[in-house]
């Protein structure tokens, strides 16, 4: 205890700031550089007021990459999501609870959305999704089996660019499904590359660009290139747009209640007529102050022997096809499956002939030669702007010209992040991808925890086992927002404490969202009354390690770098994480002696036994990694106290009391009879205590005995 009787005093001599969780805290190799003129995207960065986001970022890649097999959209009986809303139900089945779409965009609410659906004249349905196998299909769980990279992307989503590689073949769902389900686990994955659909470069590049003129006109550049050199290949194209489906549910929260049929339920219909040669659609939601118009251009096709036709609107609506998905009698003359009725099996009645609907589509039919490519062109635009006709709006040179003034405004912002002298050119580039894949993660999340465990007032309710299911203890929980998700397929939900780590990143590009994303998860519409943080979709009272903290922390040390501290904004936050502290020091402590539980704690796959689940005969389990994390979490909490004593002098009491915090808890890992260090060995390891007091260490090596390290502090 000498130790830590210095270490105290050493707090006392510093009052203001002399301890640090250096540690936890290493510095940035790079930040903005706020010397250099402010470029246009910083501009349209700041266009909001202080309580409001930039308006330039209401239009952005919200939309999903898989909305099936979410728990959002499981109605079963024993929660099995996975099974309940499978990927083959997805182009014929309605959502609730959100919408999906290649490569696609919506609005910060998901009202309206626009994605690409392409036919190669060898599947069997059209590609408007990305795939992938379930976790029971999965030799290692889920795992999408497409190829796409998001290439580019400014913060407020003034310029985006992605790509998806199509075969010209038959998509080999079947194969991939058969070999994998072959395989066990200790094969390697059968991936798309394996399947041979890409040999002899036999496939298309499908490159989406989105460039926004103004907050309410978006143009969008859709390049199909044919990698095959030597064959000319045919594509069918359709740009889609269609409203995420708010009328049928009888909802009570963040949608329409009109009946089918009243004048307000949004609409599209055609405003040109069949056989023009450019397409408009008009676009109406009673939620926006202004109705959009939707147009596309004639295809641009570039090389020898290539042709096109179209654009040719088609219109359907947003519906469940009842028949096909549930095998039960038609409620729906136009379904959301539409398309695929009438391009690939020829049922001309399956899309609206009166030209109007929930949900359109602009067809081309391509013809594209080898080595060659072509351009597509649509934009959508406030109805009310400067009145121009589509052939200005979509004339190529302007249209292009827009495009690359937006892209080379996203290199200036880029540029203007000042690098680490050792990063080579290449590494520029890898950042700046990486940053891309950042934000077209970025995803509207909506789940209204109570109206899913009560159900709608239209639709059957669900059934009983519901209330003794997952999430049952979080009724409070109202999610509407703008998310930054670990994956738009693997993972299209939040998990906190991957969302922590993401404003670190973000904090340097767009601090103002990273700001945002931390007091979403300590709002009260998601922490519960109890100080719990929800840890993710499938299980809201699992426990991720406690790191929202150390974002916090980052978040702040970034600005205050800027020269930019928002004191207000660490103050709030400060106290909403002290629920969450007193939380896990109520709750994860199951034996009061500073060694903590938590479960799974986000590491798949790391013991020989479920975490999170209850000891059989009994006992508790004590943690390396819960402990460790709960040091790290008081020795941050320690530094924000610090911090913000250098202001208020009220938060010295408070400094040393996480003080005395890190203290117990580096005291009970280390020594005694509590201690989960083995000193022969060298490791941390978790420890079972059984109901008689006995106490049997797990000695697995694994990161469970390495995040002690996280855990640290420097005194000045």
């Amino acid at each position: 205890m000498d130790s830590m009787a210095k270490l105290s005093g050493a707090l006392k001599r510093s009052k203001s700031g002399g301890v640090r969780a250096s540690g936890m805290i290493p510095k940035y190799a790079y930040m903005r550089d706020t010397k250099a003129g402010e470029d246009e995207e910083s501009r349209r960065l700041k266009t909001g007021s202080d309580e409001e986001k930039s308006e330039w970022k209401f239009w952005g890649p919200y939309l999903a990459d898989r909305q099936w097999a979410t728990v959002r959209e499981d109605y079963s009986e024993n929660g099995d999501a996975w099974g309940f809303f499978p990927h083959e139900h997805a182009r014929s089945r309605a959502y609730r609870w959100g919408e999906d779409g290649l490569l696609g965009f919506c609005d910060e609410e998901q009202r309206i959305c626009y994605g690409l659906a392409l036919w190669n004249h060898k599947d069997g349905i059209l590609k408007e999704r990305l795939y992938g196998l379930t976790n029971a299909e999965g030799n290692h769980g889920e795992d999408c089996k497409e190829l796409y990279y998001f290439l580019d992307s400014s913060p407020t989503h003034s310029y985006m660019h992605a790509r998806y590689k199509y075969p010209q073949s038959a998509y080999p769902y079947e194969k991939l499904l058969t070999e994998n389900g072959n395989r066990n686990r200790n094969d390697p994955e059968f991936e798309i590359l394996d399947t041979g659909v890409f040999d002899n470069n036999k496939y298309f590049d499908v490159d989406v660009k989105y460039a926004k003129f103004s907050p309410q006109d978006i143009l969008i550049m859709t390049i199909i290139t044919n990698r095959n050199e030597h064959e000319a290949a045919e594509i069918d194209v359709i740009p889609q747009l269609w409203f995420r489906n708010t009328w049928v549910w009888g909802m009570r929260h963040g949608a329409y209640e009109a009946e089918p049929g009243n004048p307000d339920k949004p609409a599209m219909s055609a405003l040109t007529r069949q056989g023009d040669s450019y397409a408009e659609v008009e676009v109406r939601h009673d939620e926006f102050t202004d109705d959009y118009v939707w147009m596309a251009a004639p295809a641009e096709v570039q090389g020898e022997g290539g042709s096109a036709t179209g654009p040719e609107p088609w219109f359907t609506d947003n519906e469940t096809n009842y028949a096909r998905v549930f095998n039960a009698p038609p409620r729906y003359k136009h379904c959301k499956d539409a398309f695929h009725e009438k391009l690939i099996h020829g049922k001309d009645d399956a899309i609206n002939p009166e030209r109007t609907g929930t949900k359109a589509g602009v067809h081309y039919s391509l013809k594209v030669p080898a080595g060659g490519k072509a351009i597509l062109r649509v934009r959508l635009r406030g109805q009310t702007l400067s009145p121009m006709t589509a052939q200005q709006l979509l004339n190529p040179k302007l249209f292009d010209m827009i495009i690359d003034q937006r892209r080379q405004e996203t290199d200036v912002y880029y540029n203007a992040i000042r690098k680490a002298p050792e990063m080579s050119e290449d590494m520029k580039i890898v950042q700046r991808q990486a940053y891309a894949g950042l934000l077209w993660t970025k995803k509207f999340y909506f789940y209204i925890v109570n109206d899913w465990l009560e159900g709608d007032a239209k639709t059957s309710k669900p059934p009983q086992s519901r209330w003794n299911g997952r999430n049952r203890d979080w009724r409070h929980f109202h999610a509407c927002d703008i998310l930054s998700m670990p994956s738009g397929w693997e993972y299209p939900w939040f998990a906190s404490w991957d969302s922590a780590f993401h404003t670190v990143p973000l904090s340097n590009v767009d601090p103002d969202f990273a700001k945002d994303q931390l007091s979403i998860f300590l709002d009260d519409r998601y922490m519960h009354i109890n100080g719990a943080v929800p840890a993710y979709e499938w299980n809201f009272s699992d426990t991720n390690p406690p790191v929202l903290a150390l974002a916090l922390w980052r978040n702040f040390s970034e600005m205050k770098s800027r020269g930019q501290p928002d004191y207000e904004f660490l103050k709030s936050l400060f106290f909403k994480l002290m629920l969450n502290f007193t939380f896990w020091t109520n709750r994860k402590d199951g034996n009061g002696n500073n060694i903590f539980g938590g479960g799974f704690l986000g590491l798949d796959n790391i013991g020989i036994f479920d975490r999170s689940a209850p000891l059989p005969g009994g006992g508790v389990l004590e943690q390396a990694d819960g402990t460790a994390w709960m040091g790290a979490f008081s020795s941050v909490m320690l530094d924000m106290s610090l911090e913000l004593a250098s202001h208020d002098s009220s938060f010295e009491t408070l400094a040393g009391k996480f003080f005395q915090h890190f203290l117990s808890i580096v005291e009970a890992i280390n020594f005694g009879s509590t201690a989960l260090w083995d000193e022969k060995d060298g490791f941390y390891y978790d420890e079972v205590i059984l109901p008689d007091g006995k106490s049997i260490p797990i000695k697995l090596r694994s990161l469970v005995g390495l995040v002690p390290l996280f855990a640290c502090l420097t005194v000045e």
